[in-house]
């Protein structure tokens, strides 16, 4: 069976997760951050997320990291 509290702090840690991502996306696609700053924020983002899911580093890099460097891209390309 599944610990209600367990499941509860999880959903929660998700739904944080989603808030934490989306928010960094919308910074970055503002364009309003030199690459040294947006790097930065991508940083403070995984220690973040890490924080939230500690043995998910590798999730991370194959899902946020890969979508956070091509909004750079895309910004650096509309310059």
């Amino acid at each position: 069976m599944c610990d209600p509290q367990k499941l509860a702090e999880e959903q929660h840690n998700m739904r944080l997760l989603t808030t934490i991502v989306d928010l960094t996306a919308a910074i970055l696609r503002q364009g309003n951050l030199t690459v040294p700053e947006a790097i930065e924020l991508i940083q403070v983002t995984k220690k973040s997320v890490l924080q939230l899911f500690p043995d998910k580093e590798d999730v991370y890099d194959l899902i946020y990291r890969p979508r956070f460097e091509r909004i750079i891209r895309e910004r650096l390309q509309e310059n």
